[in-house]
């Protein structure tokens, strides 16, 4: 019994080097586009293509529900008027958790073009939580949030491919083998360490191009067929020809040394300027809604940038997350990317939403006692209010 816990607590503590099993080093002869892509380093532009003809991609992405709490913020940074070089409005990614969210909300962002993914049910606070959850865990969380937002949003173009953990606790090996199992896409929860140039994403058949970063973090070892939307650390020094290293942050709120809008525009510039100049690999720019919300100044300096950068670059796109992979896969000049499909798609919106009024569902469950909790949502209400062990809220356990 006594060897059976040692191995297991050696299986949960293997890294990269020490996994008998571990993904082989990048080879770019076997790896191959559409399917894979590595290289050594995790710099190499995808199609080889020289950098001055690679479209700048930069995916704006919010975490956690979506609700009155942020709508307006929403509907005031993608209001139809801020376009991309082919016409075509700007578009975000959400990873959306469960609890507080209103789906007809969710649904609506869906029709006007927004990437949703999922972000879990719980959202559950214990950090190690995650970290050591099980693949059976991992599949309640993630793809039972697939299946409420299927159902409650109303989403049934199988457009739900994306994953990012909560506190970006990356869940090692299971989180990946749930993910293939499950058919989800890509991953966004893997954080590069702060590098020049910096990373491309990847795939993860082979062995990740940087070390696994952050602490106690659980990086998957073995080859899974899942893509990687790495997010690149940012730099966040006021003057980056002299200042001291800083460590960098991942979530554009964790930069904890922006205090004015005067800061944080800055900031966006010498970011920006840093991929575009060096081998374009796409800018994350990743939030939490409140920190923009609750800093007008913030606020105000993102959509003076985000206009400046698309007034100034015949050459920058706001895409999502699925689109960044789709180019990826099949990469096009950016004179060729004005007509590129995939980037097409829900060009300009049209038509009206699903429902003006939502159903206001108040609804309990046995898994979260003691609360009634609101479910917004067009389409009809359901007996339970959806968890992990019943996602669909009839109440079948």
């Amino acid at each position: 019994m006594f060897d059976v816990l040692v191995h297991i607590s050696h299986c949960l503590t293997l890294d990269i080097e020490n996994d008998p099993n571990r993904a082989p080093p990048c080879d770019e002869s076997v790896c191959q586009l559409p399917d894979c892509f590595c290289s050594e380093d995790g710099t190499t532009i995808p199609g080889s293509l020289p950098a001055k003809d690679v479209p700048m991609m930069i995916t704006i992405t919010f975490d956690d529900a979506i609700n009155n709490n942020n709508i307006d913020l929403y509907k005031e940074i993608f209001n139809g008027k801020r376009k991309n070089p082919n016409g075509c409005d700007i578009k975000a990614t959400y990873f959306v958790s469960h609890k507080y969210t209103n789906y007809s909300a969710v649904q609506e962002t869906h029709r006007k073009g927004h990437e949703i993914a999922v972000h879990s049910i719980t959202h559950n606070d214990d950090e190690r939580f995650w970290s050591n959850a099980t693949v059976d865990d991992w599949a309640k969380e993630m793809a039972g949030m697939r299946i409420i937002i299927e159902k409650y949003a109303n989403i049934t173009d199988n457009s739900v491919v994306g994953v990012r953990a909560p506190y970006l606790r990356v869940g090692g090996n299971n989180q990946f083998t749930m993910m293939e199992e499950q058919a989800f896409l890509y991953d966004s929860t893997i954080t590069a360490p702060l590098s020049n140039p910096p990373l491309w994403p990847y795939t993860m058949y082979f062995r990740m191009p940087h070390r696994c970063h952050g602490n106690l973090q659980s990086c998957p070892t073995r080859s899974h067929a899942v893509w990687e939307m790495v997010m690149n650390e940012l730099d966040r020094r006021e003057d980056p020809t002299n200042d001291e290293y800083l460590p960098g942050c991942a979530m554009v709120d964790s930069c904890s040394n922006i205090l004015t809008g005067d800061q944080f525009y800055n900031f966006l510039n010498h970011n920006f300027d840093r991929h575009y100049d060096q081998n374009r690999a796409p800018l994350g720019l990743y939030f939490h809604a409140a920190w923009l919300k609750n800093n007008p100044e913030f606020l105000d300096a993102f959509l003076y940038w985000i206009d400046e950068v698309l007034a100034n670059h015949n050459d920058v796109y706001f895409v999502t997350m699925t689109q960044v992979i789709q180019w990826i896969q099949n990469p096009r000049t950016t004179n060729e990317v004005k007509n590129f499909e995939p980037w097409r798609e829900k060009c300009v919106v049209e038509g009206q939403p699903a429902c003006w009024v939502p159903h206001s569902c108040k609804l309990t469950s046995k898994e979260v006692p003691g609360e009634t909790i609101n479910l917004q949502t067009c389409v009809r209400c359901p007996n339970n209010y959806p968890w992990v062990n019943d996602p669909t809220g009839d109440g079948f356990f």
